[in-house]
């Protein structure tokens, strides 16, 4: 199993984190990768997932914050399954002294990324 954070949007509208675990043997359809890399100290007000996507953190912590009050640290190593697309959003901001580069895996519409919750 692979560790894994599941932000979603809610029936209310907000963004919800879940932790649970990505299959080791599961195909899961992409369109594409691309990486990133942001420099340490920054952040990211409200916004959502532009599309379905994990993203895959390389270098740097960062703290997540949904609009309800749930925070969630990622750090190298972990996947965020991040699923949402629509609704209240997520903030972010880098808690170390690193850059946070990543890596981002797109899928397509209606693709099932292959996350159980814990």
């Amino acid at each position: 199993m692979i560790p894994a954070y599941h932000l979603y949007t809610g029936a209310d509208g907000d963004s919800h984190v879940t932790r649970g675990y990505l299959s080791e043997t599961a195909l899961v359809k992409a369109d594409a990768i691309h990486f990133k890399e942001t420099p340490a100290h920054s952040s990211l007000d409200w916004h959502d997932a532009p599309t379905t996507q994990y993203v895959i953190t390389l270098s740097g912590t960062l703290e997540f914050t949904t609009r309800g009050g749930e925070t969630f640290i990622i750090r190298p190593g972990d996947v965020l399954v991040a699923m949402d697309t629509t609704g209240s959003g997520h903030t972010w901001r880098l808690i170390d002294d690193q850059p946070w580069k990543r890596a981002y895996i797109l899928f397509p519409p209606g693709a099932d990324p292959q996350f159980t919750s814990l």
